[in-house]
């Protein structure tokens, strides 16, 4: 009995080292296993970095180039080296206008590079809407004169005083309004606030454009993205303004979406606290 008890133990003690055997051969595989992902993670770290630094040294390599691209072209057309002619004013004004297009990706790019490398500024401060609308108003006022497109500005419902980075602000509202004169052929496009909830601001730029197929929608807000359309085939671009939008909005405690119906138009929106937290990402040049 006694040397049938001793096998059986025998027994359990040789299963026994043979399960630590294995326990010990999977516990090495799995810190390798760790090992390689955190040399993966690593690398993409790296490479990320290396991209954002790209980005950043070839927007401001480009930026003074195109500077005095544009100047040169604001010298021609104020006839300072003699009057142009008609054909040559033309000519002019498409160079200008060409290189205002390529200094704004070039200016996405750079906003894009200081995102990822978290270096992009927040700078919030008190501000009355009514002077933010004035102010893009007068911005697009040159842009829709005389054409058969009317854009609109809704006097706001009573508001509170806002707190958050208005120039931010101010660029999420510039890039939906320029998209819906871009994509409405004629008609109008309406600029809103309203109280969402109790501490939040509903801000819309609403058009009666072409408007956007809903299995699209979903990744309109990702970067390069842009809808494939007869009309934006005519129109240049990086695909990163809406994407850029989205990543303000964020930094500045809220979110953006859309609404659209193809035929009727769309209604691009930001949801933002009209107090930003004093807690929301601040990063430094």
């Amino acid at each position: 009995m006694s040397t049938a008890n001793d096998q059986q133990v025998q027994q359990l003690r040789m299963e026994a080292d043979a399960l630590r055997a294995e326990l010990d051969e999977t516990n090495q595989g799995v810190l390798a296993l760790y090992a390689e992902l955190d040399q993966q993670a690593e690398q993409l770290r790296e490479v990320s970095e290396l991209k954002s630094r790209f980005l950043s040294y070839m927007s401001h390599e480009f930026r003074t180039p195109l500077g005095s691209i544009l100047s040169m072209t604001r010298l021609l057309e104020d006839g300072m080296d003699g009057p142009l002619t008609d054909e040559q004013r033309r000519q002019v004004r498409f160079i200008s206008a060409s290189t205002s297009e390529l200094r704004e990706m070039v200016d996405d790019l750079l906003d894009l590079a200081k995102i990822e490398a978290g270096r992009i500024t927040i700078s919030p401060a008190w501000f009355d809407l009514m002077d933010l609308f004035s102010a893009l108003r007068g911005m697009f006022r040159p842009l829709v004169e005389g054409d058969q497109l009317d854009l609109l500005f809704e006097d706001p419902p009573a508001l509170p005083m806002l707190y958050t980075d208005d120039k931010k602000l101010a660029q999420i509202l510039r890039n939906f309004i320029s998209n819906a004169l871009k994509f409405t052929p004629n008609g109008q496009v309406v600029v809103s606030a309203r109280m969402q909830g109790e501490d939040s601001v509903r801000f819309s730029v609403r058009d009666t454009g072409i408007g956007i197929p809903a299995d699209l929608q979903s990744t309109l807000f990702e970067d390069f993205v842009q809808v494939d359309t007869p009309l934006q085939k005519r129109l240049r671009g990086t695909g990163l303004g809406l994407s850029l939008c989205k990543r303000f909005a964020e930094l500045l405690g809220g979110h953006v979406g859309v609404d659209s119906v193809v035929g009727e138009g769309s209604d691009f929106y930001v949801v933002l606290p009209y107090k930003l937290a004093e807690e929301a990402p601040r990063a430094e040049l």
